[in-house]
């Protein structure tokens, strides 16, 4: 009998509702295509090739970056795995490259799980949730659920990171919106080098949704303005067609990347907005990090929907 392969990303989750699909896999929970009538919103990638940049990547327990992947909490001092070792940081968190199980799944929803244990750098244990669901009315909504089963506080932060697509063609012929009214700057090794600074009167101004131009963008921003319902709304937009991300309550941070260290066939080819509950370094400056004491349970919201003229 011939054997059957198993896809680098694992088990295939396909979800449908109206003019929308979407594929989760198992590795990462990640986000690996996400279509409207047939045409790509996001960066996609094969089901036997890795997320190219983070594409679609959930990011838990912390989004981003550690300085050196050191940090103290509770007392202790603890160093975590330096993931990017190219710059010395520990980034992304913990559970991108894990296998996460489906706890539940229909036609237009799927929801998968993972028990994070303890680690070196890491000895908290999580119970975490990513459940995926489509609505031909209102495009994608992402609910990550984090409880602390084990008995002693946690560090948490979380964030994901889709690269927007709005048609074919270098970003620099979209408009970008970004309800940001602060940046905040990095070095070289893209670690805050200061606090937040107003984005009026520089060229990281993106409320009114400017065209993109030659603008090199890899910064987070924060001071977000929301909707009546608590939403904070990015938006690409190009010949009529606007990919919309929004950001529930708790996502405070917005990172935004226009892809121009990628290689040639990614490079300026989307936009990455990632909802972040906390800025980069948020283990070592304490930034909006959040502490999850034993039995406790956060949850999140963000989504993307399509519009066109």
């Amino acid at each position: 009998m011939a054997r059957s392969s198993v896809p680098l990303t694992g088990a295939q989750h396909d979800i449908r509702a109206g003019d929308y699909l979407a594929t989760i896999t198992e590795l990462g929970a990640g986000l690996r295509r996400l279509r409207h009538r047939g045409v790509p919103v996001i960066t996609e990638y094969g089901a036997d090739e890795l997320p190219p940049a983070g594409a679609g990547q959930l990011l838990a327990p912390w989004p981003n970056r550690i300085d050196h992947g050191a940090y103290s909490f509770g007392g202790s001092s603890l160093q975590l795995d330096l993931s990017e070792p190219a710059h010395g940081n520990a980034i992304h968190g913990l559970t991108r490259w894990a296998g996460w199980q489906l706890v539940e799944s229909g036609e237009d929803a799927a929801e998968l799980g993972l028990r994070l244990l303890g680690r070196t750098g890491y000895p908290f244990m999580l119970e975490l949730r990513a459940r995926y669901r489509l609505a031909a009315d209102g495009g994608l909504e992402v609910t990550i659920t984090a409880h602390n089963g084990g008995d002693r506080p946690a560090p948490y932060g979380t964030g994901s990171h889709p690269y927007l697509r709005a048609g074919d063609g270098p970003v620099d012929a979209c408009t970008l919106e970004l309800p940001a009214a602060s940046w905040l700057p990095a070095d070289a090794r893209g670690i805050p080098s200061g606090p937040p600074r107003p984005v009026a009167g520089t060229g990281f101004d993106f409320q009114a949704g400017p065209a993109i131009g030659t603008a090199a963008i890899d910064h987070a921003f924060t001071g977000l303005s929301r909707d009546v319902s608590g939403r904070a709304w990015a938006r690409v937009s190009r010949d009529g067609t606007t990919v919309a991300l929004w950001a529930g309550p708790g996502y405070d941070w917005l990172q935004a990347f226009t892809g121009d260290p990628l290689d040639a066939a990614h490079r300026r080819r989307a936009v990455a907005i990632e909802p972040m509950t906390c800025p980069p370094n948020a283990f070592v400056t304490g930034t909006d990090l959040l502490t999850i004491v034993p039995g406790e349970t956060v949850t999140h919201q963000w989504g993307i929907r399509v519009d066109t003229a």
